[in-house]
């Protein structure tokens, strides 16, 4: 990364990473490779809130620790709406079980589910920096 990209020129950065990787799943589910889109699409949803926190220049090694703050200072003060935060711990939920989780078989519905999770997301991350005057 170029060290003079702006924090508004980083969080742009991660949202256009985390449309790549949904746009990795969307091709995956196409290809009924249901496991690696499940991966892709929580990667999607991951980046996409890192999109929001690169905002604050905070960031963490651990993605529990990621999606616990974003819970806190992003869901609990409604800046997001609450409903989001099930389908995002449901799909790392999925992921997990999608790499880890070797008699893990995902469903065609499963994994369009998550795909449509991270999308919605994607959505709402853009708006979001969209009235912060990022996008």
């Amino acid at each position: 990364m170029d060290k003079k990209l702006t924090i508004n020129g980083f969080a742009n950065y991660r949202l256009e990473r985390a449309k790549q990787d949904l746009s990795d799943a969307e091709f995956s589910y196409e290809n009924k490779r249901y496991l690696n889109a499940n991966n892709r699409a929580y990667y999607a949803i991951f980046h996409a809130i890192k999109a929001v926190l690169a905002l604050e220049r905070v960031d963490f090694k651990r993605h529990k620790d990621v999606l616990a703050y974003f819970n806190q200072y992003y869901i609990k003060t409604e800046k997001f709406p609450r409903m989001i935060s099930k389908k995002i711990s449901q799909a790392s939920k999925v992921r997990e079980d999608s790499d880890y989780d070797d008699e893990f078989i995902p469903t065609d519905e499963e994994t369009k589910l998550q795909i449509d999770t991270a999308k919605e997301l994607i959505k709402l991350v853009e708006k979001y920096l969209k009235d912060c005057n990022i996008n």
